[in-house]
């Protein structure tokens, strides 16, 4: 499945050396939070359509891309900064997570995503949090969401 990215990330992905940095930005967001979390998997802050996602290690398992929908993706936040841990374990599984691969260069233009999550089984230990991060339902509902019968669609028939 192919993926159609700017010019600017083509030559990036493609150079044998590049200053040129991918970056993955997460959103977390649920209601008991009073601000959306937003990290960067990055050394330092940035700042990408006016919202600043502050540098944070963090690892994302992303599945190899086939034919076949994953349906799940594997994150692991380090319990580096106890207010983000926090935050995390308050939100708990009711979290929804944005996912979003931007170049360092031009933070603004989204090369990848949005991709929207939920976040499931959680675990924390004293260095990490885990979870898996779920596709959102409505990219796992059935569709066509009816089937067209007689009884359905009479005017078919």
């Amino acid at each position: 499945m192919s993926r159609v990215v700017s010019p600017a990330a083509q030559i990036a992905i493609l150079a044998n050396e590049t200053a040129e940095a991918v970056l993955i930005l997460l959103e977390i967001t649920e209601a008991s939070l009073d601000e959306p979390i937003r990290v960067v998997q990055n050394n330092e802050n940035i700042t990408s359509r006016g919202n600043v996602y502050a540098g944070y290690p963090f690892e994302i398992d992303l599945p190899a891309e086939s034919t076949e929908i994953s349906r799940s993706v594997k994150l692991e936040i380090d319990a580096v900064d106890q207010q983000i841990i926090q935050a995390v374990r308050q939100a708990g599984e009711r979290a929804d997570v944005r996912m979003e691969v931007v170049l360092s260069s031009t933070p603004d233009i989204v090369e990848a995503g949005p991709f929207d999550f939920k976040l499931r089984s959680v675990q924390f230990d004293h260095q990490t949090v885990t979870g898996d991060l779920v596709f959102s339902e409505i990219e796992t509902r059935k569709s066509p969401a009816h089937s067209f019968t007689s009884h359905l669609f009479p005017d078919l028939f």
